[in-house]
């Protein structure tokens, strides 16, 4: 699992670096977003990477890494808005919003280290097509209890699902990572 580790830290400095950028260009123009819109987001994310799947085909040119990626910092930023609650502005301080970044990827991880001690890394031995549709059925259910005022009688909460997808994007990016030794520099 320290390769898993390492790889995760690895996928999720990329993703950063991108949120980072983002930040300097737009300032925090997410803090405005409510979490069902964020989920909204992460669900164009996820059908448009299960279309490429199935169509190989991107007429407008976004990438499955790209898509990705998007689902692993829309997860983070659905997280952080979770916590702080959406704003008016987005006036926010941006080492805050790295501070709190880093915050929820760390958890992430922590969890993500957790089930693969319990499931023995069964993600592995998965494809990556299958592991898109549990991103997908997770943003559905996700969908659900939000249209539910959050409810639930059985289930994990929001936070949790965010956490799902977050992990899930990261083991397809990482499994990516494995099959194309050029990975890193075509996100570059």
């Amino acid at each position: 699992m320290q390769k898993t580790a390492k790889q995760f830290d690895g996928i999720i400095s990329i993703c950063r670096d991108l949120f980072s950028k983002k930040l300097q260009d737009y300032g925090a123009s997410f803090r405005v977003l409510r979490t069902p819109s964020l989920t909204d987001q992460i669900l164009i994310k996820v059908k448009s990477l299960r279309n490429f799947q199935i169509t190989n085909t991107s007429k407008v040119g976004e990438s499955a890494e790209e898509n990705l990626i998007a689902i692993v910092n829309y997860s983070i930023i659905g997280l952080i808005q979770l916590e702080k609650g959406f704003a008016d502005d987005f006036n926010q301080d941006k080492n805050e919003m790295l501070e709190l970044y880093d915050k929820f990827a760390h958890e992430g991880k922590e969890l993500m280290l957790r089930k693969n001690h319990d499931y023995g890394e069964a993600w592995r031995d998965m494809r990556i097509a299958s592991i898109t549709d549990l991103i997908y059925q997770k943003v559905l259910r996700t969908k659900q209890i939000e249209d539910n005022s959050g409810a639930t009688l059985v289930s994990e909460g929001i936070d949790a699902n965010y956490f799902d997808m977050l992990n899930y994007a990261v083991f397809c990016l990482i499994k990516m990572s494995e099959e194309e030794e050029k990975f890193e520099t075509k996100l570059i």
